[in-house]
């Protein structure tokens, strides 16, 4: 490794990579760009859990989760901090991060494989992408190590994107589940008015200027590919933070109220189900039947969103009421679980 410079180890397919690689963009943080190869895969084998991205630090050690990374950059690094001094904005920034980490990555996913011209185009970009990474460090790019692109394209498109599109068919039929998290009228990215909604919002900035949290850069990974231009257009620029009263308005309270309408009754009932043992969660959202199995790490999203709130002073408590409880979140944040 270069001295001082750390190793994004990763793939444009994640879009926690694309995360992660958009905050260490903006705060200049020097790094450089890896692809996940089988020997890196080797060297992070020991990470829990064992997911990309993974950061390299210039000691060498290995780490994941971009959240708690984000959190341990900020107290490395000082410049262009990412993280509001108001903690009441702080704290919706972490929500609505939370929010599209878990929640706003399923459009992505549906829409990649979904109809047979996204299957082909997300194909032939991943298979030059992982045909790489098949190979052991050092190899030539004309080595049979690496098939060639097409070919694995070919391959990946038959396997794994028939497989990705027919379990999105699957639920989709089975329970509305992906249908309820992607319902066109409110969360589709293909929708031009929701993708604006998207867009980068920031509910502790002025539009274009500084990142709030770890939000923006979350839902620039989840949004990547359909805003990615725009996206760095916003993300090199940095401004001053928006006061109280205009943080918590406008978008955010738009994205707010997604979290208490959709979100976190999902994750209320997905650790409801977890707690009972059960196989099956089933709820309806938006109107629409959701069914799944119920998510461990998904109970410790909501004990983790439960924790930052419970461990907010009075002030900024109060301060948060008027639109939590607006937009349906207060009643989920303020009950702890038994």
């Amino acid at each position: 490794m270069t001295e001082g410079r750390y190793r994004l180890i990763g793939s444009t397919a994640s879009p926690y990579a694309i995360k992660l690689r958009a905050l260490l963009r903006y705060r200049r943080i020097p790094f450089d760009w890896v692809i996940m190869t089988k020997a890196l895969r080797k060297a992070t084998e020991h990470l829990r859990p064992n997911l990309i991205p993974v950061l390299q630090y210039p000691d060498g050690t290995y780490r994941g989760e971009t959240t708690t990374l984000a959190y341990d950059l900020e107290s490395r690094h000082k410049e262009r901090s990412v993280i509001p001094d108001d903690k009441a904005v702080a704290f919706v920034c972490d929500l609505l991060e939370d929010l599209a980490d878990e929640w706003a990555v399923k459009p992505l996913f549906l829409y990649r494989w979904w109809d047979p011209e996204d299957q082909a185009y997300v194909s032939r970009w991943a298979g030059e992408e992982w045909s790489v990474s098949e190979a052991e460090t050092g190899s030539r790019g004309g080595d049979r190590a690496i098939p060639p692109a097409a070919d694995f394209a070919h391959g990946h498109s038959r396997r794994d994107g028939g497989k990705q599109a027919a379990a999105g068919r699957e639920l989709l039929a089975d329970a509305g589940g992906i249908r309820a998290a992607c319902r066109h009228d409110q969360l589709s990215v293909r929708q031009p008015a929701v993708a604006r909604r998207f867009r980068l919002v920031r509910p502790a900035q002025r539009d274009g200027d500084r990142p709030d949290a770890d939000a923006d850069h979350a839902r620039e990974g989840a949004v990547h590919r359909s805003l990615g231009a725009a996206a760095g257009r916003c993300l090199g620029r940095r401004g001053e933070w928006y006061p109280r009263e205009q943080a918590l308005g406008g978008m955010a309270e738009a994205l707010l109220k997604i979290a208490g309408e959709l979100y976190l009754p999902f994750l209320v009932a997905n650790a409801e189900a977890f707690a009972k043992g059960l196989e099956r969660l089933e709820m309806n959202v938006w109107g629409l039947p959701y069914a799944l199995a119920p998510f461990k790490y998904q109970v410790k999203c909501l004990q983790q969103l439960r924790d930052k709130f419970s461990a907010l002073d009075a002030d900024s408590r109060a301060a948060l009421r008027p639109v939590l409880e607006r937009t349906g979140c207060w009643q989920h944040l303020a009950r702890r679980l038994s």
